[in-house]
């Protein structure tokens, strides 16, 4: 793809978090220099790197990216010491990268490359900060978890005063500026998903349908999904909080009404007052919600916690940058 716009040299990072993706990082090293190679058709001073960073893969997922670093100087890696998880192998990577212009992408190839080129020619014109990635379709996904997933933007949307785009993707490109942005936030607990639209600047949006992985499986089970999305809401919402006080509000206002009944049954119509399964299922119900009430005052609470302890977010056995 040839371009007027590739005028003067750029230095593009490409950030890849490998969890268990030995499989898969052939495909993707030929697919990422392909595009390489197409840009540099366009623009020879051009420089690139891939920053793989691997989050304590069990597999050779280290191995496969310490074969590929020696037969490719633009390849370099970082190795955590164990799994800290994604948006901690995000934030190495977004910290070590050394581009103008940096790209964060999974290795499975569910997110296109070829869209490399478009994204960075929008964000060279000045115009744009950034430009994100958007899944319209989930062609091929569960059903239970595209529906659980749609469910989840809304919540977000409603709960939350930042937009996280329907079928938003950690596949952005990003300039030097908007990366510093997001390297800003100190928080242990990070939800990159939530920290993009917070930061603000403008973002081009590119579509696509959804793409299958070329290899392995994925990592994201439907209980660490549930999980992440409920750090997002914690993260950027109070209103839980505010749901558990408005429930307290309703229980107390319903438990006076009901005394309120019981004394005009009791004296004004004699009436006896029976009914020992309905008290049970009656203080069964409170219970219920003095838990689940107590169960988000203790998420915001362990949140707190983390931060307190200020521990760091991953720890590097070995890196080659």
């Amino acid at each position: 793809m040839k371009d007027s716009s590739f005028q003067s040299a750029v230095d593009i990072s490409v950030v890849v978090p490998c969890y268990n993706e030995e499989v898969a990082l052939p495909s993707f090293y030929r697919e990422i220099t392909r595009i390489f190679n197409q840009l540099e058709e366009n623009q020879r001073d051009i420089t690139e790197e891939i920053l793989f960073v691997d989050d304590g893969s069990v597999d050779s997922t280290a191995l496969v990216i310490k074969n590929l670093s020696q037969k490719d100087r633009r390849v370099h890696y970082i190795i955590f010491s164990r799994n800290f998880g994604k948006e901690a192998a995000l934030l190495a990577g977004l910290q070590k990268a050394k581009g103008s212009y940096v790209v964060t992408m999974d290795a499975d190839l569910q997110d296109p490359p070829g869209l490399i080129p478009y994204m960075l020619e929008a964000v060279r014109s000045g115009e744009f900060d950034c430009a994100g990635t958007q899944r319209i379709t989930r062609k091929g996904e569960p059903l239970v978890r595209s529906f659980f997933a749609r469910r989840f933007y809304r919540i977000m949307a409603r709960f939350t005063d930042i937009e996280v785009v329907d079928g938003a993707r950690d596949f952005r490109l990003m300039s030097r500026l908007y990366v510093d942005a997001v390297l800003s936030f100190r928080e242990r607990g990070r939800f990159s998903k939530g920290i993009f639209p917070w930061i603000g600047f403008k973002t081009k949006w590119f579509e696509y349908e959804n793409i299958q992985r070329t290899a392995g499986e994925t990592k994201w089970s439907f209980w660490k999904l549930f999980l992440y999305s409920l750090d997002g809401i914690i993260a950027f919402s109070s209103k839980p909080l505010a749901i558990a006080s408005v429930c307290g509000i309703f229980l107390f206002g319903l438990s006076i009404a009901c005394i309120i009944v019981i004394i005009i049954q009791k004296f004004l119509f004699n009436a006896s007052v029976e009914g020992w399964a309905s008290t049970a299922c009656i203080m069964l119900f409170c219970s219920g919600i003095q838990l689940f009430t107590t169960g988000i005052l203790g998420q915001y609470l362990a949140k707190t916690y983390t931060e307190v302890k200020q521990r760091p977010h991953y720890v590097v056995r070995e890196e080659r940058l």
